[in-house]
């Protein structure tokens, strides 16, 4: 009966490897496509918080009406941003953000007034960055963004020292990142500091599947090649779903966590579930009809 099983999962992949390839790299083009549409819309691949663009940014603690307090500043304070962060367990609002480009001495008065008593800390944090230091940041961190993804290629090359599969690994990577980024962008999440160095993060989470996934393809004898990729489907789906687990709760239950925080975990969820298409999909898709071009079992 196991034979029969693993004979018949055998003929299935086998028939239909090359059509699933098809789903992640049709899921990559519609994200590259949105990525260059929202480049032609506002000059740039994300939108950036005051953290990154420069600017003012208020946390209150105390209960106010988010839309009424918005509709109030956006008359002196066009590009006001608010965002309430509410406890998914009892929907209430545990604190509101505020952000602009005003200075903190600008936008102050007027949110005193018309919250009608002052701002100390025991209800409010002010923080303020500006906007030479924050674009000098910015360029930093992509930078920094850029080499990891750099040196990552280079070390999956030195590992491999074979083309196809190498370019396989990094390819998959890639679609981790560009697909969580169009989603956010999507949505218009406002990206911090920690939101991009959530993605350096999402680097070394991707390419540890990939490498285990050509590894034990390539490297390992032991079985059918077949069985070897099922059976490092296993253990990096098994892997992959952990750290889901891990950080989906953290940003879905744990209240009262910073906003950068929460980003974080956000854009790791997202790569996590990218990854387990871009992995399963995309690169073993790849590996498969590379080996069986080489004649590799």
């Amino acid at each position: 009966m196991e034979n029969i099983s693993e004979t018949s999962r055998k003929d299935w992949y086998d028939k239909w490897y090359k059509t699933l390839l098809l789903i992640p790299v049709i899921i990559l083009l519609f994200a590259l496509v949105y990525l260059g549409y929202f480049y032609s819309q506002h000059n740039d691949i994300m939108l950036k918080d005051s953290s990154l663009s420069g600017g003012t940014t208020i946390t209150l603690t105390t209960e106010i009406d988010a839309k009424n307090l918005e509709s109030s500043l956006k008359q002196k304070f066009p590009d006001i941003g608010i965002r309430t962060l509410t406890d998914l367990r009892t929907g209430k609002a545990v604190s509101i953000i505020l952000e602009t480009s005003a200075t903190p001495e600008d936008i102050k008065p007027e949110l005193e007034k018309i919250l009608g008593y002052k701002l100390d800390d025991k209800n409010s944090s002010v923080e303020f960055t500006g906007p030479s230091l924050s674009q000098s940041f910015y360029k930093q961190l992509i930078i920094a963004l850029i080499i990891s993804f750099i040196l990552m290629s280079i070390t999956v090359f030195i590992l491999f020292r074979t083309f196809i599969p190498s370019i396989a690994v990094i390819f998959a990577v890639f679609a981790d990142i560009v697909i969580p980024l169009a989603i956010i962008d999507f949505f218009e999440i406002k990206l911090s500091a920690a939101g991009i160095a959530a993605f350096l993060m999402l680097i070394g989470y991707s390419v540890d599947t990939d490498i285990l996934l050509t590894t034990r393809a390539l490297r390992t004898k032991e079985g059918k090649l077949n069985k070897r990729i099922f059976r490092a489907f296993k253990t990096g789906s098994f892997m992959t779903m952990t750290a889901l687990f891990a950080v989906l709760p953290a940003f879905f239950i744990v209240s009262g966590l910073p906003d950068s925080f929460r980003q974080i975990f956000l854009i790791l969820g997202l790569g996590l579930f990218a990854d387990l298409i871009n992995t399963w999909l995309t690169n073993a898709s790849i590996l498969k009809w590379y080996c069986d071009k080489r004649r590799i079992e």
